[in-house]
């Protein structure tokens, strides 16, 4: 097969085999079913459907978003054709157990899957990626009655599901939401409210959609510990799992958005009364879990779904860079410096030394952000089925670390390859005429999808990096000079030194930031310290992918040392002045009244 413009399979290889060696996993009991041949051939069998129904209709979707035709959606058959094609062969189902019709692949393995379909076609792959998420959550919160009710017809690929949290009044704050969910003599609920920004939240795509709803139970707790969380079936369900009444879940418009455009994104109505279930109003729900644990219980599906962005974020700037290479190495344009006869022939882009080093730049950030998805995919792995309880906390710990770095900074760095890539297509990247104005267009929602920047930098400084008395930064910290002592007496150790250094600023500006008695001026350049956070990572991983090459000396492994020594050199410094920011407690920001602004 050519050289794919969607994704790098011989990058994913890389990663796979010859860094986080997933075949050693078919050692452990839920995994002895595979081998290295069974996990290429699924790879295969994503970039075959991803190349042949997900990406040929990308454009198409962007073009023709969905529309509002008397209460129902349409939108552009190619993307249930898509879907389809994808559930017959198996992709919905493929980490979940085989009890559910899966085929219990790593989730190491399943993101590396899933990464095709979100490159090719971001906008018809989010259906699926919400309902994998949706299944999970219930498979881990639900009852034995929700799962064989809701979860097998989500991973046959019969149903949708969502997630419905915000309210468009509450935004982000789900503290400050009202939709309510009343109890029923027969055990269910009845809610009403309104949500909004709810992706995949009405289409004709499947038979039924169920949807995830945050709401507040009357005379609960105030504030987010008020808050449970409802199963809400767009058509409710028979006890012979067959459709019955259309449930009180109104469609009541879609948002139009610059990217993503393939992907419904919706106000819901629930219970206004325009369909009345029993004859009485209110939407059906059926409580998950207990009462007022709510958002515990969907930060499950919201921290899965937060490194699913990052990943989304990284392979979109794949995608734009591969894109940008492709164009490079065909588009001639100019000379170089020294070339004195102005009637010799212009050269391939790429031989332009700033073409050059916005590529390498592109490739440090895409190459880089899909290590870091599949590492924290590696540690999901770990933490369910490594053969100690001492190694499933410690990958625990890491990851709970590393979920707010996983979303950010691909969200940030992603987009920035696909500027890249417009800048080097030149006065065609800004037109229609090449893609890349689409991924960047579809890769800028990802800053602000499942919690914004701001959201992950006070989860990172105000949650993670002092839990339980730092004990996850610490664990962190502990990971990457693991991985510096390797590189000791090789030609990395002067990366390795570098790391260590701004490992040990990281942990010295922490403890200034949190011993400043002022949780306000702590928090208030948080993004600064995600940022800065979030580069020492990539960079750790930067060092982890150069020692894996070894002593081989492919063009692929010369790129991939290229990359970590342009990511050492360019990039590893700009943690250490945004720690000088830090450092000094800037109140800037703080002390800057609204009326100057």
């Amino acid at each position: 097969m050519a050289s794919s413009l969607i994704l790098s399979r011989r990058d994913l290889d890389f990663l796979l085999h010859e860094w986080l060696d997933v075949e050693s996993l078919t050692k452990r009991p839920r995994f002895t079913e595979h081998s290295r041949e069974t996990f290429d051939a699924v790879l295969d069998l994503a970039e075959q459907i991803a190349t042949e129904h997900f990406a040929p209709h990308n454009r198409k979707a962007d073009e023709n978003e969905p529309r509002m035709v008397d209460g129902r959606v349409e939108m552009i058959p190619e993307v249930g054709r898509a879907l389809k094609v994808f559930t017959d062969a198996g992709l919905m189902a493929g980490s979940f157990d085989e009890e559910f019709g899966g085929l219990q692949l790593p989730h190491t393995v399943g993101q590396a899957v899933f990464a095709w379909f979100k490159a090719a076609n971001v906008g018809t792959s989010a259906y699926p990626f919400l309902t994998m998420g949706n299944a999970r959550l219930l498979l881990a919160h639900g009852s034995r009655e929700q799962i064989d009710t809701y979860v097998r017809p989500e991973l046959e690929g019969r149903w949708f599901g969502t997630m419905a949290l915000s309210e468009p009044q509450a935004g982000s704050s789900l503290a400050d939401i009202t939709t309510k969910a009343v109890p029923q003599d027969d055990g269910t609920y009845r809610l009403t409210g309104n949500k909004m920004w709810i992706s995949g939240g009405d289409h004709e795509l499947t038979e039924n959609i169920v949807h995830l709803v945050l709401a507040k139970i009357p005379g609960g707790p105030p504030g987010v510990k008020g808050i449970s969380l409802f199963i809400v079936p767009k058509f409710l369900v028979n006890a012979d799992g067959s459709l019955g009444e259309r449930n009180d879940v109104v469609l009541a418009g879609l948002n139009h958005k610059m990217g993503y455009r393939g992907t419904t994104n919706t106000l819901l109505n629930f219970g206004e009364g325009v369909h009345t279930p029993g004859g009485r109003a209110g939407a059906v729900g059926y409580l998950v879990g207990e009462q007022h644990r709510g958002l515990s219980y969907m930060f499950h599906m919201m921290n899965e779904a937060r490194i699913g962005v990052g990943m989304g974020a990284t392979v979109l700037g794949y995608t734009g860079y591969l894109h940008a290479l492709e164009y490079a190495r065909t588009r001639t344009q100019g000379r170089p410096p020294g070339a004195k006869d102005p009637s010799s022939p212009p050269v391939p882009i790429v031989e332009h030394a700033d073409v050059r080093r916005m590529l390498l730049t592109a490739k440090a950030y895409v190459e880089g952000g899909l290590a870091l998805g599949l590492y924290c995919a590696r540690l999901v792995d770990e933490e369910q089925t490594a053969d100690s309880a001492e190694e499933r906390a410690r990958a625990h710990l890491l990851l709970d670390v590393l979920t707010p770095i996983a979303k950010a900074w691909p969200s940030q760095w992603g987009p920035v390859a696909d500027d890249l890539a417009i800048q080097v297509h030149g006065g065609y990247g800004y037109t229609r005429d090449y893609p890349v104005e689409q991924f960047y267009r579809d890769n800028r929602l990802n800053p602000i999808h499942e919690g914004t920047q701001g959201i992950q930098s006070l989860d990172l400084l105000g949650r993670k990096v002092v839990m339980q008395g730092g004990a996850g930064l610490t664990l962190l910290g502990e990971t990457i000079t693991a991985t510096t002592a390797r590189a000791a007496g090789t030609e990395w150790a002067g990366f390795a030194a570098d790391l260590d250094d701004a490992v040990a600023r990281l942990r010295s500006v922490t403890a200034t930031l949190w011993g400043a008695g002022d949780p306000e001026v702590t928090l208030a350049n948080s993004h600064v310290y995600l940022e800065a956070a979030g580069h020492l990572v990539v960079a750790w991983l930067w060092l982890e992918q150069a020692l894996a090459t070894g002593t081989a000396d492919s063009d692929f492994h010369q790129g991939k040392r290229q990359a970590a020594r342009f990511f050492w050199r360019w990039e590893l410094p700009r943690v250490h002045r945004r720690l000088d920011l830090l450092e000094s407690l800037d109140r800037t920001v703080l002390d800057t009244p609204e009326r100057w602004l």
